[in-house]
């Protein structure tokens, strides 16, 4: 066995209030995919930001093939070798695909920038990694799955040594994650480490040689994964065996809460047909860019509707802007919590009551003490790990996050809630705590709409599914019924096309 490229040596790391790293060592062979695992808040994405010269360490030292790395900025890591790709990606979106891969540390010919050289290795970077995506596209034109790619191939291409990938899969498809996955084997072939951070289970045996385990800022332990399996990986993650992955509440299902018939969004959403009871938990699968999230963002008055119509109680509505769909208390748990849940730099309070200011405080003046009050019942009923109400939302894990977005739309009170990919990026432990309030939710008589890419989890959490693709319904399976060949047969539109 190799030796280490890189080591981490007991790591210690605070923020105000709370110790993220606590004696943390971390050791990484050249040639090997090394899986950090935990919780969020567990203290993995503080460990691999120390790493990367975002922040630094109170006490320990990391060394790089035997020689101490003190990485001031990302720069100074990536001269010495390290590379990152981020959970939350952030392209300029104003940039073409080469700019993007090459922003900071531009080819150039004399004094001049080489746009021709970087257009020219950045085609052959992207035809090495089979990915049809044109070096001269804009960003913004990309699709989410195809800007995770671009990241990928900006870390490749600085010929790192070492390649963080933190969930690298979380938003791409099942053919792009076996051809990351390939890659990750050419890279493990010549000699490359690759730290991997991900929830889901099953791409860490299978991708993975080591794992390592952290738990509440410690260190728990690092084995071959040969030595492992899932349940000893949740135990040593969680402190505590998870018996049900999925814990399905049983709810009497009641009358429909919601009907849509035949709605349309330009060529994202044709013809689309289903109801939604009172009690339910309804899942709605399909492939990427099968059109779910735009499907239920219509629904919610973020997009304009190009045909069709909505029903609330059997009353058709128009419903225009998402003001209109709180009216008539539909909440919309948003896909990426970061841009569209989230005030990154808002504290815990202020977000739980974003929604609900001026019903809450129609004089226009706040009430820090009655907002305090209502964000410390909701800490308390959704189990929230905070310091306070006063802790900025943007120093939370991602499963914290997630809760303060379900907390502030709760705080509406409404009949109707859809959560789109509610547990993208969370660990198994705040997975189960979410799928408790769901359970919780539909017990209160609130009809639920799930969209989710992993296809175990829409199975466990609904009593029935409809599946989109390109944007049309192709089937509907009750809960008897489920298995994952039926609704991928419907997701590659094999299935009979519902109009």
């Amino acid at each position: 066995m190799s030796e280490f490229i890189l080591k981490m040596n007991h790591i210690v790391k605070s923020f105000p209030g709370v110790k993220v790293l606590d004696d943390v060592t971390l050791r990484v062979r050249a040639g090997e995919v090394h899986a950090l695992m935990g919780e969020n808040g567990a203290g993995k994405s503080t460990l691999m930001k120390i790493l990367m010269g975002i922040y630094s360490a109170d006490a320990g030292e990391v060394v790089m093939n035997g020689q101490p790395l003190r990485a001031r900025n990302p720069r100074e890591a990536m001269d010495r070798g390290v590379a990152m790709i981020h959970q939350e990606l952030n392209p300029i979106l104003d940039m073409q695909v080469f700019e993007n891969i090459y922003v900071g540390r531009e080819r150039k010919q004399g004094i001049l920038v080489d746009k021709k050289r970087m257009i020219r290795e950045t085609r052959e970077l992207l035809e090495n990694l089979n990915i049809d995506i044109s070096p001269t596209a804009y960003m913004r034109d990309l699709s989410v799955a195809q800007c995770q790619l671009i990241e990928i191939v900006k870390a490749i291409s600085v010929n790192a040594k070492v390649v963080v990938m933190d969930e690298p899969t979380s938003a791409i498809t099942e053919h792009e994650v076996e051809t990351l996955f390939t890659q990750i084997r050419r890279l493990k072939s010549e000699g490359v480490a690759i730290i991997y951070i991900s929830h889901k289970m099953d791409e860490i045996f299978q991708i993975c040689d080591t794992i390592t385990v952290l738990r509440d800022g410690k260190f728990i332990g690092t084995d071959a994964a040969s030595n492992m399996n899932n349940d000893q990986l949740i135990r040593m993650m969680v402190g505590r065996d998870i018996t049900e992955v999925f814990p399905k509440t049983e709810a009497e299902i009641g009358g429909i809460a919601l009907e849509v018939k035949n709605l349309s969004y330009g060529r994202q959403v044709k013809n689309v047909s289903f109801t939604l009871r009172h009690g339910e938990v309804l899942g709605i699968a399909g492939l990427v860019g099968a059109g779910r999230s735009e499907l239920v963002e219509t629904i919610f008055g973020m997009r304009q509707k190009s045909g069709g119509e909505v029903l609330i109680g059997g009353k058709p509505v128009n419903v225009t802007h998402p003001r209109h769909a709180i009216a008539h208390r539909i909440a919309l748990i948003t896909e990426d919590r970061k841009f569209t849940g989230l005030n990154l730099v808002g504290s815990v309070a202020e977000n739980i009551t974003l929604v609900n200011l001026k019903k809450l405080f129609p004089s226009g003046l706040i009430d820090r003490k009655k907002e305090n009050e209502i964000a410390n019942r909701y800490i308390g009923e959704l189990s929230i790990k905070t310091p306070g109400t006063a802790q900025l939302v943007g120093n939370l894990s991602g499963g914290n996050q997630q809760k303060v977005v379900i907390a502030k739309w709760l705080l509406t009170d409404p009949d109707i809630i859809i959560l789109d990919e509610p547990t993208r990026g969370i660990d198994v432990g705040a997975k189960r705590d979410i799928y408790l309030l769901i359970g919780e939710m539909v017990k209160q008589g609130k009809a639920v709409i799930v969209i989710s890419s992993e296809i175990p989890e829409v199975m466990g959490l609904s009593d029935r599914i409809i599946v989109l693709a390109e944007g049309r319904l192709t089937g509907e399976i009750e809960r008897a019924d489920f298995t994952q060949e039926r609704i991928m047969t419907y997701a590659a539109q094999f299935g009979e096309r519902k109009e």
